[in-house]
């Protein structure tokens, strides 16, 4: 398959991109199932109770997924630009400083 800019390359998504929108994906399938056992009454039962807490959990577990997910981006980002801002500093700042000899006793 040729991408829209005529290049020739198949471009695919990352593993990571992947797992983000299954993540995304499950929490809305998660908690649609719960609002479902509440809106039908099934909620009340034991069972239902069960399987209430049990879509509650699983949206939590890909929730917390997801916050990590953004979280390692954002740092990535952030060490991306770190060396962009070392070099807006004057040449002066960035010299290394020479090390002093201690006289040894």
């Amino acid at each position: 398959m040729l991408s829209p800019g005529g290049s020739g390359k198949h471009q695919t998504m990352s593993d990571r991109g992947v797992l983000f929108l299954f993540s995304l994906l499950m929490i809305l399938a998660s908690l649609g199932a719960a609002v479902w056992l509440l809106m039908t009454g099934q909620a009340g039962t034991v069972d239902g109770l069960f399987l209430f807490l049990t879509a509650l959990l699983s949206a939590a577990v890909f929730g917390l997924y997801v916050k990590y997910v953004i979280g390692r981006a954002m740092e990535a980002q952030k060490k991306a630009h770190a060396p962009a801002q070392a070099q807006a500093q004057s040449p002066a700042a960035a010299k290394p400083v020479k090390a002093q000899a201690t006289p040894v006793a």
